[in-house]
């Protein structure tokens, strides 16, 4: 078991965490939600060692084994990719390192063989003997192919380094897994299968993720960051989400009865009861959401940003042509003889296996680009809002946030003043004179806020949307959801949530650079039919 004593921290005059107090058992594991700045990165660190808390303690059961993942991509740059798995296991590979120094000593003694014999059994009892292909094979699962593994880290690339620290937090079955943002810039087959591997998990996991899929998939429970406290709910975080809003709702009827109040409870826990899974974690969350009672869900005191597109007027019957369009860079080919009609209706998720084909995409269309041939054109009735992955150009002039908006005000827009565009940045969170902050200091989720203002200034009814959830806290990315899936006309989008495309998008298409794929349907169906075709 792991555990926090009247834990605390605060750096100046912010308090972080004020005498938190609680528990992770064996079995479950756990997602850390909160807004950003909250502290869930921070927490990890308590939880780890590598932060003090200001007061307080963390306690773990004697002799367990905790291993945390971080983002430090440079720290093992002169180890090799086998060597920094096996370093994940902190006293299995000291162990290696001792053995290995008494038997390169030159004046190697009987004490030394006495010792060295104790140091082998004790090896053997850690699994030592297996460890280099248990490694091997934890990095081939993640996809690091073999010819890979003895190369140092700094000659692989960033994408086979996340898998490779991502393998040394995993290996040798730690007692307690702490995982900060496990999915960023990994592939979906990847998560799929760290998915797997989760859900059957013995021991006590703890992840801080913004991706709401892997959070539904593997997390027991959810453990809210709000106010300097952290409360433990059972369900993972749809449960959550959906549980504290119903509860929200009931407490706003003042007409219902107690009786039909928990009716209504208990007939949303049935619900995702019923969608348990065999997997050992998806057991372990039914049986808990069985015992629960209304009174263990809380309403959560989060406030949600309002993001909503209203088109200025319907799309004609015209509205994108895309016609044998190519691209490339420096000589490779991205895509190549793309073409299709962008239909009433269609929220397009487009995909590929090199990220700078979608990009290049998006950037053709918006005029910010020219293709290698082809062409493109919208209709007469279009107006269109993009959000590109790399919003820095935006923001290169030492404006305040209200001057900043004003620059994309629409021309023709009647009744501009303050109280106007302030209702924008509303929608956003941004409170009282925070519309005054310089918007070349802002952070990359306050950055993002201020495109969205931006874009819901502009009613488009064609939205262009690059990895949308990207520096958003969960609130904003679930309002954000919402909002598109609400949205009344067409959204061309590209993500790696996986939450967002499958409930947002009802046809993907994949740019390659020997052509495209269009496929009617859903992101899993999507990947349904393509695992068939693989398979």
């Amino acid at each position: 078991m792991l555990s926090t004593n009247n834990v605390s921290l605060a750096f100046g005059k912010r308090t972080l965490f004020d005498e938190v107090n609680i528990s992770f058992t064996e079995g479950n594991c756990y997602g850390i939600i909160g807004a950003n700045g909250a502290g869930k990165s921070t927490f990890l660190k308590i939880l780890s060692g590598d932060i003090e808390p200001n007061k307080g303690s963390v306690t773990l059961t004697s002799g367990h084994r905790l291993s945390f993942l971080k983002q430090d991509h440079y720290e093992f740059n002169e180890e090799t990719v086998l060597n920094t798995v096996l370093m994940g296991n902190k006293d299995l590979f000291s162990l290696q390192q001792e053995k290995d120094a008494l038997y390169m000593k030159e004046d190697f003694s009987e004490a030394d063989g006495i010792k060295a014999g104790e140091l082998e059994e004790k090896f053997g009892e850690m699994g030592g003997y297996t460890a280099e292909s248990d490694a091997a094979q934890l990095l081939v699962n993640l996809g690091v192919k073999e010819d890979q593994q003895h190369s140092l880290m700094k000659d692989v690339g960033g994408e086979v380094k996340i898998k490779v620290l991502l393998a040394q937090a995993l290996f040798g079955n730690p007692d307690v897994l702490l995982l900060d943002e496990p999915t960023n810039d990994i592939d979906f087959k990847t998560i799929k299968w760290l998915e797997d591997f989760l859900a059957d998990y013995q021991n006590i996991a703890i992840v801080v993720s913004h991706d709401r899929h892997f959070l539904d998939t593997v997390c027991t429970h959810v453990a809210d960051v709000d106010k300097g406290k952290i409360n433990i709910y059972t369900g993972n975080y749809t449960f959550w989400y959906e549980s504290s809003q119903l509860i929200a709702r009931q407490l706003t009827d003042k007409n219902k009865k107690m009786e039909e109040k928990r009716k209504d409870l208990q007939t949303f826990i049935a619900r995702f009861s019923a969608n348990a899974s065999k997997s050992k974690q998806a057991t372990s969350r039914k049986k808990a959401l069985e015992k629960l009672v209304l009174e263990d869900i809380k309403p959560s005191t989060r406030r949600y940003p309002g993001i909503f597109f209203t088109p200025n007027r319907p799309v004609g019957n015209d509205i994108l042509k895309i016609e044998k369009l190519s691209a490339s860079v420096e000589g490779e080919v991205l895509f190549s003889d793309v073409s299709f009609d962008l239909r009433k209706d269609d929220k397009i998720l487009f995909v590929a296996e090199d990220k700078r084909a979608v990009i290049a995409f998006f950037e053709i269309i918006n005029g910010e680009q020219k293709a290698d041939s082809g062409d493109y054109s919208w209709g007469t009735t279009i107006t269109t809002a993009y959000l590109p992955v790399n919003n820095e150009e935006f923001f290169q002039k030492e404006l305040n946030l209200l001057d900043w908006l004003h620059q994309y005000v629409p021309e023709g827009t009647q009744d501009v003043d303050e109280d106007f565009l302030r209702q924008f940045f509303g929608r956003m969170l941004f409170r009282g004179d925070e519309v005054n902050k310089i918007c070349t200091v802002l952070s990359g989720g306050e950055k993002v806020r201020c495109m969205l203002s931006r874009m819901m200034l502009m009613n488009p009814n064609v939205v262009i949307l690059d990895e949308p959830t990207a520096h958003l806290d969960l609130e904003s990315i679930t309002a954000f959801n919402n909002g598109c899936k609400d949205f009344p006309s067409n959204i061309l989008m590209a993500t790696h949530d996986q939450t967002f495309a499958n409930t947002t998008c009802n046809r993907i298409i994949e740019l390659r650079p020997d052509g495209m794929s269009d496929y009617l349907g859903t992101y899993n169906e999507y990947l349904e039919k393509k695992n068939a075709v693989e398979a």
